[in-house]
């Protein structure tokens, strides 16, 4: 393992990503991924319990930010399941992209406040 961090010194580790890849593309990616889950919702819906596109795409949103008004529900054994799978993954990759936001908003704020 390498323990030469960027200034030289040796001991301290340097993280995977420190050339700040990741730091620049998570928005992206995780607003992608969002992107994506509330696609695949709105299909498997439109699929699985036959509603039109504006009806699962209105059921996908609701599921994912933990409104859930009640109006619509699944009504399948499969659309049931799906949803069990779609709820865990998709609320996580709203709150990542929620999250990678607010850390963004963060690190702008402090470079404001360094720089003034």
């Amino acid at each position: 393992m390498d323990t030469t961090n960027e200034g030289g010194d040796t001991g301290a580790t340097t993280p995977p990503s420190s050339d700040g890849t990741w730091a620049n593309y998570s928005s992206s990616i995780l607003a992608a991924l969002a992107a994506g889950a509330l696609l695949t919702g709105t299909v498997a819906y439109r699929l699985l319990e036959d509603w039109g596109w504006v009806d699962s795409f209105y059921f996908s949103v609701i599921t994912l930010t933990t409104v859930g008004y009640g109006d619509l529900s699944p009504s399948t054994p499969a659309s049931k399941l799906f949803t069990v799978v779609y709820v865990v993954t998709g609320i996580s990759l709203v709150g990542a992209y929620l999250n990678e936001l607010l850390k963004r908003r963060a690190r702008r704020a402090a470079d404001r406040r360094s720089a003034s």
